[in-house]
């Protein structure tokens, strides 16, 4: 019994996303740093219930949710609550290298950016997903998504390996099953729901970021 549930516990539910993004924002549009790393996880579940494809993401947002849950719990985690308010406190304990990649344990702020990056690339892919026909080809929608975001931050080898991985991806139906929410009229309608909610969270994020020359960290 107790396998099944772990087996469900590591299942991937596009409602749980969704649910987890309904709760990101503060009354003032302020991203709750504990939500937006639980929807990271849901996400992550999804990435990998596709088998070994996406390793190449999953694997890094998953030392990256380390990371920032490691800040979160740690001596100064109520100046974490927000990402606004890590930044905030990251810039003004000069704790963010805007130049260089120092030899302190990686900021809050540059972990978040990386997930940021591959948010923006599932939210187009998600999109994608949601408009197309049928007999749309999942490879084409994926590698044009990961061309428009993730692409552009990644060495040659990395895009060539992501460009290899995205050929083998199975067909538009595959994806609908593995996010369990029932027939894909239903999974059309809760990205509906969803990715408006993602894009709320990235583009305050993608705010923030630019008003505080961030955009960029090495």
């Amino acid at each position: 019994m107790a396998d099944s549930v772990a087996a469900d516990d590591q299942k991937f539910c596009l409602q749980e996303v969704l649910d987890t993004f309904k709760l990101c924002l503060t009354e003032n549009k302020e991203v709750y740093l504990e939500h937006y790393v639980a929807g990271w996880r849901g996400l992550v579940k999804f990435l990998s219930s596709l088998g070994s494809v996406f390793g190449f993401i999953s694997k890094d947002a998953v030392n990256k949710i380390k990371i920032l849950v490691g800040y979160m719990e740690g001596e100064n985690g109520s100046q974490y609550v927000t990402i606004q308010s890590m930044v905030k406190y990251e810039l003004e304990n000069e704790l963010v290298d805007l130049t260089k990649r120092g030899s302190h344990p990686e900021s809050g702020s540059r972990t978040l950016l990386r997930l940021h990056r591959a948010l923006r690339w599932l939210e187009l892919f998600l999109e994608r997903l949601r408009t197309s026909s049928e007999d749309s080809k999942t490879s084409v929608m994926c590698s044009e998504s990961y061309n428009e975001s993730l692409a552009q931050h990644h060495p040659w080898v990395i895009r060539k390996t992501a460009g290899m991985a995205f050929c083998v991806l199975p067909g538009r139906a595959a994806f609908f099953e593995v996010m369990n929410v029932g027939t894909p009229e239903q999974v059309v309608a809760m990205l509906g729901e969803a990715l408006p909610l993602i894009s709320e969270v990235y583009q305050i994020t993608e705010e923030l970021y630019t008003q505080n020359n961030m955009l960029d960290l090495p």
